[in-house]
């Protein structure tokens, strides 16, 4: 079994930490009376008196890594101080903060839906597998052994034998489905489940490559190969489109090549999403795993003319990397941006007052406010804190990428208005005053701005992801692309010798040949043999 893995632990001594880790804790001690009362500093309202108060970033200063500097510390200051995730006491695995399991609620809410729209049913399998299990696909224990943390004492016993921890559950759902599926009659057999998963992975990042993480997964049997194909190509598109409508983010739906193609299947789908480092991330997969695990389990149904006949099955998946890849895709320098529909917040309403017998009038126009965005369907939260200035909570929203924050002073309460403000547009271009507080007015412009908000976040990560897509005719070509940090699109016929060549040579690897292929006659870049596809190379996570 592998060795542990060496991850920081917050639970370590200070002088052990990582400093990225500690920055966020400066926030803590600014205790000056100015700072912990905002009757003693704040200004009325963005729309009242000015009164100075802290600028954007000014109580977070140096937190936040800048992206353009390290992108890799940058994306563990923005889970560190947007209160996201923590390392947990085990080397290699991560608590996930509330807020952070807020955004998975956010997918599984929405992905439960379509599962169930399309036939899936929600069960749960154990998480202890037998080894003999994982043994009888011989291409699954071969891609899975590096990675098995095992079991071998129990009750204080050696184990008769061993157990895995559920690395995935192929070998577990078929031993079910050799006892449930008897007749053509019991297909399909389609489920999923929502489970925790344990690979033992040598190089880690919080929510992208843990030593635990949750995911959900889907298995199907069926009686032909064609409604497998069927099956796993639903799946793959239901991901495409909750990556695109829900996150925000512009994937490329395709094909793994063979050599990138899940252990135990015929054939792979994926969905690959470009960071804002501009490496690939592997943002979800859908199998067609034809027959292999039902010959190794001998998973077999009775079809209509008496003939016995071993099913055909898919599994597909997304797991808590999806939230590391909408940090990655929408995070800027000032923290996490938050495409609206997946927010835990959609809007944030700080009430302001300069002296103590303002509080009354400005909390009772809060509160009308709040409840007008609740009725609406609108997920408000108010920070009515004295504990910290607006301008302190200011920034912390916006770190916490909530899309919309509201400003409520006196003067906005004598005007019957409200101060808006959009995280995506930053400064005094994305503030908006006098918005009227009439319910009808305020929803509508509300509701508004979230879908925009919505669409300019897809459409700047569209933007961003076409610029960095070069189409390449040669091996030369693709080395030059991948040196500076892109992706390379190009005509692929090549042996599998060969793309483990490119991989070795460039540490770029074939994400996937793209659903959407262009027309016209081809010629690998690699060989000059005639090519059916393009496929497109990137660094990756």
């Amino acid at each position: 079994m592998a060795s542990l893995l060496r991850l920081p632990s917050l639970l370590a001594p200070a002088a052990a930490r990582p400093a990225a880790l500690l920055r966020h804790r400066g926030r803590c001690l600014h205790t000056s009376p100015a700072r912990l009362c905002p009757a003693a500093t704040a200004a009325g309202a963005s729309s009242a008196a000015p009164v100075k108060m802290e600028t954007r970033g000014g109580d977070r200063e140096g937190q936040v890594t800048p992206r353009s500097t390290d992108f890799n510390a940058w994306y563990t200051d923005v889970i560190d101080a947007a209160e996201l995730a923590d390392y947990g006491p085990v080397r290699g695995t991560m608590v996930i903060r509330p807020y952070g399991y807020a955004i998975w609620e956010a997918i599984q809410d929405y992905l439960n839906v379509k599962f169930k729209e399309t036939g899936h049913s929600n069960m749960y399998f154990p998480q202890f597998i037998p080894y003999s299990f994982i043994e009888k696909e011989a291409s699954h224990v071969q891609g899975f052994s590096p990675e098995l943390a095992v079991v071998t004492i129990g009750g204080g016993k050696e184990l008769e034998e061993k157990l895995v921890v559920r690395p995935t559950s192929e070998t577990i759902v078929n031993h079910m489905f050799t006892k449930w599926i008897q007749s053509y009659r019991d297909l399909p057999l389609m489920i999923n489940q929502w489970a925790n998963v344990t690979r033992w992975e040598m190089r880690t990042k919080p929510f992208i490559r843990t030593l635990e993480f949750l995911w959900q997964e889907g298995h199907t049997a069926h009686a032909t190969l064609e409604e497998a194909e069927k099956e796993a190509m639903q799946m793959i598109d239901v991901y495409t489109k909750f990556a695109y409508e829900q996150a925000a983010i512009p994937v490329i739906p395709g094909r793994k090549s063979r050599v990138e193609t899940f252990a135990g299947a015929d054939r792979t789908y994926t969905i690959e999403a470009m960071m804002g480092d501009k490496k690939a991330l592997q943002a979800g997969t859908s199998h067609n795993l034809g027959q292999n695990f039902s010959r190794a389990f001998e998973t077999q149904f009775m079809d209509e003319n008496g003939q016995l006949e071993h099913v055909w099955q898919t599994s597909w998946a997304i797991s808590t990397r999806f939230v590391g890849g909408i940090i990655m895709t929408h995070g800027d320098d000032a923290g996490l941006m938050l495409p609206p529909r997946i927010a835990p917040i959609q809007v944030v309403i700080v009430p302001i007052w300069k002296k103590g017998d303002e509080k009354g009038v400005v909390m009772e126009a809060v509160a009308s406010v709040q409840n007008t965005l609740k009725e609406a369907g609108i997920r408000v939260k108010v920070d009515d804190s004295e504990l910290r200035t607006p301008g302190w909570k200011f920034n912390f929203y916006e770190m916490k990428g909530v899309p919309i924050r509201i400003e409520l002073g006196p003067r906005d309460v004598k005007n019957r208005s409200v101060v808006l403000c959009r995280r995506d547009v930053p400064g005094k271009q994305g503030k908006e005053f006098g918005i009227s507080m009439e319910p009808s007015i305020l929803v509508d412009h509300i509701k508004g701005r979230l879908e925009e908000i919505q669409a300019s976040l897809l459409q700047k990560a569209i933007t961003f992801r076409d610029s960095n897509i070069v189409d390449v005719n040669s091996y030369g070509e693709l080395k030059e692309v991948i040196s500076e940090g892109k992706w390379a699109r190009g005509p692929w016929s090549a042996s599998d010798a060969d793309e483990l060549k490119v991989k070795e040579e460039t540490s770029a690897t074939i994400r996937c040949f793209p659903f959407d292929q262009p027309e016209g006659a081809k010629k690998c870049f690699m060989t000059g043999n005639p090519a059916d596809e393009v496929a497109i190379f990137a660094k990756s996570y």
